[in-house]
């Protein structure tokens, strides 16, 4: 009873807490775990007339034919190989222009350029598919120049080897003033002691770098890391759609997890091999970062998520 009793006046105490996150509670209740319902669709050859419970059970059949055919893979290693470019070459870049800005000693120039690096941030990805199609197409920029310059014109919506960088630098572009504003901030927080103490001893402002920014930016770039890999297996959607869009003679290249499972549930009407494609991109994310995670708590606790 004292127990019980504990708890309830714990509540009591912690009413407006409670309250406070109560809308979190409920948006997480209502669109992420009611919806899981939905996963018994990965096991079901859905049928519309018999809805959710009287379609055709069909047990592991959808997995293994994603499999079998070599979809999955194809899938899975588009989705991690993009999404590791995003990270790693994101990062690295992000880290590179935080630094130039944090050397900056003109304030207007330094604002400036935060401001124009940070605008593409906010562009939809709609502008930025008609913007690369207007680049990339026959009569694009690129095919024009290419014309004046007396060379013949290349068709890129019909070979996949130059989206890997299209597609990449893209991203890399568009998330760079966000990432250097997250990574400046933490430059920022640095003691000016240290910098001091190494002018004194003579360090350039290379070695400065090297010796002092860096090392304190690991904590900060391990946690962008850990975030980041958590969504891993989802291959920015928008992206890869309004850019490639339902171009078929890209999908070998060009094509993730996402965008499969969209053409399923909207092109191609397969609902339980859409929803198969989905449960596995889940369960893959989940246990790579919790793998990841486990890692690096085994080399140094400090920067493990839990």
């Amino acid at each position: 009873m004292s127990g019980k009793g504990g708890i309830i006046r714990e509540l009591r105490q912690s009413k407006t807490l409670l309250l406070m996150i109560a809308p979190t509670i409920v948006f997480f209740i209502v669109f992420s775990y009611i919806p899981m319902i939905g996963v018994y669709y990965a096991f079901t050859k859905f049928d519309f007339d018999g809805g959710l419970f009287e379609s055709q059970f069909v047990g592991m059949e959808n997995f293994n034919f994603l499999f079998k055919t070599g979809v999955l893979w194809n899938l899975t290693k588009n989705t991690v190989l993009y999404n590791l470019a995003f990270i790693i070459l994101g990062n690295i870049m992000q880290i590179i222009c935080a630094v130039f800005l944090a050397q900056l000693s003109g304030k207007l120039f330094k604002k400036t350029a935060q401001s124009l690096m940070f605008l593409p941030y906010f562009l939809s990805w709609v502008l930025v598919g008609a913007f690369v199609y207007n680049l990339f197409s026959d009569l694009g920029v690129v095919n024009s120049v290419l014309k004046q310059i007396g060379l013949h014109p290349y068709d890129f919506y019909l070979h996949t080897a130059p989206w890997k960088f299209i597609i990449v630098f893209f991203n890399i572009w568009k998330g760079l003033g966000y990432g250097t504003v997250i990574y400046l901030a933490a430059i920022m927080a640095i003691s000016d002691e240290y910098y001091e103490a190494a002018k004194i001893d003579g360090a350039t402002i290379f070695q400065q770098i090297r010796n002092i920014t860096l090392p304190l930016l690991k904590p900060t770039f391990i946690l962008l890391i850990l975030f980041s890999l958590g969504g891993i297996m989802k291959g920015q959607f928008d992206l890869f759609y309004q850019i490639i869009g339902s171009n078929g003679m890209l999908y070998d290249a060009t094509d993730i997890i996402d965008t499969y499972v969209f053409r399923s549930l909207t092109v191609n009407f397969d609902i339980g091999m859409g929803t198969a494609a989905g449960l596995y991109q889940s369960f893959f994310g989940f246990a790579l970062i919790m793998i990841v995670n486990f890692i690096i708590r085994k080399t140094n606790k400090d920067y493990s998520l839990f």
